[in-house]
C-alpha cells in the first residue's frame, strides 16, 4: 500500500516551524513515555499483591487514572503547534524510553520502586522538554509542563513512602 504524502498543517502559531518540531519531538517522546507508564502502572495495579494489596491496587488506579488524564492534554499541545502526534502503539514502542515489564510475578516493593524511578525518568523528560519549550517561547507548554512536573513528582514520593514498607 502506497504512503500518503505528509499534509503540512495550517495550525495558526506565530513560532518557528523549526522550534515547534522541537517542541512536537519532544513531547510526542514524553506522550509515548506517559503510555508507557500508564500501561505499566495498570498491568501492576492488576498484579500487586501482598499484605498491602488494598492500599497498592487502589494508589496504583488513581495514578494511572491521572497519568492517562495528561495524554489528551500532551497531544493537544503538539497539535495546537500545528504538527501531527503519535498514531498507533507501533508509533509509542519506537518512541518510549520507560522500558515495559512483562514478567510473570513482580513482588509489591519491585512494582513500587520501578514505577518510582520510571516517574522520576518522566520527570527528567518534563525537565529536559522544559529547555525545549523555553527557548522556543511556547509559553503555554513550559507552564503545563510545570503541572505535569508536580503530579510526576508526587507519583513518585507516594512511591517511594510506600516502598518503605514493602
Amino acid at each position: 500500500m502506497a504512503k500518503t504524502p505528509k499534509a503540512k498543517l495550517a495550525t495558526p502559531t506565530d513560532l518557528a516551524s523549526n522550534k515547534v518540531s522541537s517542541v512536537a519531538d519532544a513531547l510526542n517522546a514524553i506522550l509515548a513515555d506517559s503510555y508507557a507508564l500508564y500501561l505499566k502502572t495498570k498491568n501492576f495495579h492488576w498484579h500487586v499483591s501482598g499484605p498491602h494489596f488494598r492500599d497498592y491496587h487502589l494508589m496504583l488506579d488513581d495514578q494511572a487514572t491521572q497519568i492517562l488524564g495528561t495524554t489528551d492534554q500532551i497531544a493537544e499541545r503538539v497539535r495546537k503547534t500545528g504538527n501531527t502526534t503519535l498514531r498507533s502503539i507501533g508509533h509509542i514502542a519506537r518512541l518510549q524510553s520507560i522500558k515495559d515489564n512483562d514478567a510473570d510475578f513482580v513482588s509489591a516493593g519491585d512494582m513500587l520502586r520501578e514505577l518510582r524511578d520510571d516517574n522520576l525518568k518522566l520527570v527528567e523528560k518534563f525537565r529536559e522538554a522544559k529547555d525545549i519549550v523555553d527557548a522556543a517561547k511556547d509559553n503555554a507548554t513550559s507552564g503545563i509542563l510545570d503541572e505535569w512536573t508536580d503530579l510526576a513528582e508526587e507519583r513518585a514520593w507516594f512511591l517511594f513512602e510506600a516502598s518503605q514498607g514493602a
